[in-house]
C-alpha cells in the first residue's frame, strides 16, 4: 500500500485526463503500444500470444494515479485481445516496483486520493482475475506494491539479490484484507501474519524458501526463464486452465468487487488521520536527507 521509494518531490494533483491506449497491431515480436513518455512498453508476440509488459516509470516504478491507470488500461486491452499470457517486468535497473506513490497519499487532494485507490483495486482485479496465464519476471527490487503486482501473476521468477515484500506497517501503515488474502494464497495464513506484522522485506532466497517465490535465476536469465515457463502454462487447454484459476481465485475477487466502496472509504479515512501524515511527511523528510547527502 505504501512503499519505501519515492518519485521526486513534486505532485499533479489534478485530477487525471480520460485516456486511451494505441490500438493493438498484431506482429510478431513488436511494440505493440506504450503511453504518454514510455512509462510502459508492451510487446505481444503475435506466434504465441503472449505479451510482455515493462515498468518504465523511472527512477523506481512507483504507482501514482496516472500510471496505474495506464496499467489498467493495458491490461484490459490485452485482455479484449484474446492474449493468451503475460510476462510483467521491468525496464528499470534493479526495480521491479517500489509500490504506491507515498505522494498520492501525503497531504492529499481527498478526491483524488479516492480516485487513485479505485485504480489501485482496478489493476488489482485485472491482473489478479486475469483469464490469460501471468508471470512476474522480478528483476529488481520489489517493496509493497510491487510485491503485491508479482503475488498477483500466476508464477514468480525472481533474480539474486533484491528485496521483496509487502512492509507497509514500517511506515504506520495497514495493508487492506485484498493485499493480505493475496499474499495468503501464495504463503499462507501464519507466514503471511508474520510477514505483514513485521512489515518484513525477505531476500531473494528467503523469499524462495518461504515460496513467495517460486524459481530464482541470474538476472539475465529472468526473461527467457520466464518465456520458458509460460510454453507450460499454454501446452495445457485454454478452458480448463482458465476455469481452474478462476475457481482457486473468484472467492477473492469477489470479495473486493462486493466491498469495492466501502474499502475506499477505509483507505480514504486511515490515509488523513493526522498520525498517518505525520508518518508519512517524516519518511519523506529522511528522503530528502538522504538524496543531499549523495550529492
Amino acid at each position: 500500500m505504501a512503499t519505501l521509494w519515492t518519485r521526486g518531490i513534486q505532485v499533479c494533483r489534478a485530477l487525471p485526463r480520460l485516456c486511451t491506449a494505441p490500438s493493438v497491431q498484431r506482429r510478431t515480436s513488436v511494440r505493440l503500444m506504450s503511453t504518454e513518455k514510455d512509462n510502459l512498453l508492451v510487446d505481444v508476440d503475435s506466434k504465441t500470444g503472449v505479451a510482455t509488459m515493462q515498468m518504465n516509470r523511472p527512477p523506481v516504478n512507483s504507482l501514482n494515479l496516472e500510471f496505474l491507470t495506464s496499467i489498467s488500461i493495458a491490461l484490459e486491452k490485452l485482455e479484449n485481445e484474446k492474449c493468451r499470457g503475460l510476462i510483467l517486468t521491468s525496464d528499470v535497473p534493479k526495480i521491479f516496483c517500489a509500490g504506491l506513490d507515498i505522494l498520492e497519499m501525503y497531504q492529499p487532494d481527498v478526491e483524488r486520493l479516492q480516485v487513485f485507490w479505485r485504480s489501485l483495486q482496478d489493476v488489482w482485479l485485472r491482473l489478479y482475475g486475469s483469464k490469460m496465464a501471468t508471470i512476474a519476471a522480478i528483476n529488481g527490487h520489489s517493496p509493497a506494491g510491487g510485491c503485491l503486482l508479482a503475488t498477483c501473476c500466476d508464477y514468480r521468477i525472481m533474480a539474486p539479490n533484491y528485496t521483496i515484500g509487502l512492509n507497509e506497517t514500517q511506515l504506520g501503515i495497514v495493508a487492506p484484507f485484498w493485499f493480505r488474502d493475496t499474499m495468503c494464497g501464495v504463503i499462507g495464513h501464519r507466514e503471511t501474519e508474520h510477514a505483514l506484522t513485521l512489515g518484513i522485506m525477505y531476500s531473494t532466497e528467503e523469499a524462495l524458501n518461504i515460496k513467495l517465490v517460486d524459481k530464482v535465476v541470474p538476472q539475465d536469465k529472468v526473461i527467457p526463464a520466464a518465456q520458458e515457463k509460460m510454453k507450460q502454462y499454454l501446452k495445457i487447454p485454454e478452458v480448463a486452465r482458465q476455469l481452474s484459476k478462476d475457481l482457486m481465485r473468484r472467492e477473492t475477487v469477489e470479495k473486493l468487487r462486493l466491498r469495492r466502496e466501502d474499502d475506499v472509504a477505509a483507505f480514504k479515512n486511515f490515509a488523513v488521520r493526522e498520525s498517518v501524515q505525520k508518518s508519512l511527511g517524516m519518511y519523506l523528510e529522511m528522503l530528502k536527507k538522504k538524496s543531499q547527502q549523495k550529492k
